[in-house]
């Protein structure tokens, strides 16, 4: 540990490709940080940049880094804060020199240092003739790289750190690991710092956004974004910027622990493989809380890599349809659309589309507005050509009330995932470091991971309910806060009791069982529960569930952010005196 230091602060200033610009700016003026990170990169957001990488050479990283950067560097550099960024995407240097461009427009000189290695597009001839199973016309293939890289680019010096694909929480574990000097085997305290990385990764997320109780979270205008205080034994506190938006209680942080992360016993990071289980979140002062509990084990010798390819091509059109029975005028209007189109295919000898999917959303009886979701995919641009110019005539040929239309909708490259795993001693990182010097940090290769232990139940068993037809049901909202994402075609459900001594009515009723059924229209998949004692939750891994996930699905929700409020909506059945939980 670099001596004196006793607690970094870190703020979160982005969580996706997109997110506003006032993160940075908020954080550097009211955190008093000792870090600045960035996270930019989605699952497919590296297939876009390889798009645009293709497009133009220089290009393949996220541009706003540079945009924001244009207001922050100068006091970012007069305060001492250092900045961490996988902006790179695919272009790392490219992203550097654009950097170094801005500064020097500025007169400012920051020492900057680029991890790359991610990229393993080169190994593919060579996997595919090894046997690994992989798809045609892959855009991207890129390794989740670990902190090590991070934190040997810290140590080499660096004001600015830009990395290419890693987890999302390593640009939080890298200046955890440089300051504290926690060894490759401190799993508990590298577990520790994953977590503050995992609640500040999604940006406003960590500090009230998307809390399911939306309507005590105040001044949405000023959306806090998240600093975590971390200390050298692993805990922290989350708190935010004095003065904003947004909120920080317990109930908000357990709905971001839960994000995305699958089994918490094995939550499989690049450094370690974390338990979660028996994290505690307990206020500590007004808008923070403190994380305490995460425990690690040794990492797995194997990177996760995460490809995407073209499949065909997809395009989805909308209509909002106002009137009697508008619900059932949109889904004849999309029935009318797509009769129509397969018989102009057949007769221009085209196939028929490989999937459609019709969503109406509002009011499906009596009188309202409807909004219509059609998307469809073919495997010839031409075809869905076809489709998006047949589109229009919808306002005048059928349903009265049909208005709404937006322009003729874009057909575009229908973009897939595949995942798979790759020998860490097959990658190789390296740090290119502001001498000009370039280093090769040492893997956090280790032995497998052994199985997590058996998950004990949350509460002891509890006696047999009452009949059914004794109580009376409510919505699971009244008991919980949930909050939902995805991993490709796999929904993350986690849910947290509003009360403890909720916890075994909800043993009883939420099983893996019930949620399938209560979602079966959306899941086509296993779901699995995991619980999470510590913060009284359970955690639902749903299986096929997204219509293949992101730029593949041709869901309304292709994220699953939606998934959350579903379940929130199911019948909970709960003693006569039982009062809500809710305030």
């Amino acid at each position: 540990m670099r001596e004196g230091r006793q607690t970094v602060r870190i703020g979160g200033a982005a969580g996706f490709w997109g997110d506003s610009a006032l993160g940075a700016r908020q954080l550097l003026d009211g955190g008093a940080l000792d870090y600045l990170v960035f996270d930019y990169l989605a699952e497919l957001t590296m297939s876009l940049l390889a798009g645009a990488r293709r497009k133009q050479p220089e290009l393949g990283y996220a541009t706003d880094f540079i945009d924001v950067m244009r207001d922050v560097l100068g006091d970012a550099l007069a305060r001492g804060v250092r900045v961490v960024a996988n902006a790179g995407g695919i272009n790392p240097h490219g992203c550097a020199a654009a950097l170094r461009a801005l500064a020097a427009e500025q007169g400012l000189a920051p020492r900057i240092a680029v991890v790359e290695g991610d990229d393993v597009m080169s190994q593919l001839p060579a996997l595919r003739a090894a046997g690994q199973a992989l798809p045609a016309n892959v855009l991207s293939a890129n390794a989740y790289l670990g902190a090590q890289p991070i934190r040997a680019a810290l140590a080499g010096g660096a004001d600015v750190v830009i990395t290419g694909r890693c987890v999302d929480s390593a640009v939080t574990l890298g200046p955890l690991l440089h300051e504290f000097g926690w060894a490759a085997d401190d799993y508990d305290r590298l577990a520790g710092g994953s977590l503050a990385g995992h609640m500040i990764e999604c940006g406003c997320q960590g500090a009230g956004g998307l809390f399911t109780d939306w309507e005590a979270v105040p001044d949405w205008a000023n959306s806090g974004y998240p600093i975590v205080d971390c200390r050298a034994d692993g805990s922290f506190e989350l708190g935010k910027p004095d003065g904003t938006g947004g909120l920080v209680c317990p109930a908000s942080a357990a709905e971001q622990l839960l994000y995305e992360i699958g089994d918490p016993a094995r939550y499989v990071l690049p450094d370690v493989v974390c338990d979660f289980r028996h994290v505690t979140i307990t206020a500590s002062g007004p808008q923070r809380v403190l994380l305490q509990g995460a425990r690690g084990s040794a990492p797995t010798p194997t990177y996760k890599v995460s490809a995407t390819y073209a499949d065909g091509f997809r395009s989805a059109a909308q209509l909002t349809i106002v009137g009697h029975d508008a619900g059932r005028k949109a889904r004849r209007t999309a029935d009318a659309i797509l009769e129509r189109t397969r018989a102009m295919f057949a007769r221009a000898g085209l196939a028929d589309y490989s999937a459609s999917h019709i969503d109406v959303l509002g009011d499906a009886q009596g009188f309202g507005r409807a909004v219509l979701w059609l998307a469809v995919a073919h495997p010839q641009r031409a075809a869905l050509e076809i489709f998006a110019r047949e589109i229009a005539p919808a306002a005048t040929s059928w349903a009265p009330g049909t208005t709404g239309f937006g322009g003729r909708p874009a057909v575009t490259p229908a973009i897939k995932q595949h995942a798979f795993l790759l020998d860490k001693q097959r990658v190789q990182p390296q740090v290119h470091l502001p001498d000009g010097s370039t280093v090769q940090p040492v893997s956090s290769a280790a032995a497998a991971a052994p199985p997590g232990p058996a998950m004990p139940p949350a509460c002891p068993p509890q006696e047999r309910p009452p009949e059914r037809n004794a109580r009376r049901t409510l919505p699971l909202i009244e008991l919980a806060w949930a909050r939902s994402g995805d991993k490709g075609d796999t929904s993350n459900i986690g849910v947290i009791a509003r009360h403890p001594d909720d916890v075994p009515l909800m043993q009883q009723q939420l099983t893996a069982e019930a949620v399938a059924a209560h979602l079966r229209e959306y899941v086509q998949g296993a779901v699995t529960r995991y619980e999470l004692p510590g913060i009284h939750a359970f955690n639902f891994v749903c299986e096929q569930a997204l219509g293949g996930g992101g730029m593949a699905s041709l869901r309304h929700d292709p994220l699953g952010k939606g998934m959350a409020q579903w379940l929130l909506a199911m019948p909970i059945a709960v003693p006569p005196d039982f009062t809500s939980r809710r305030m």
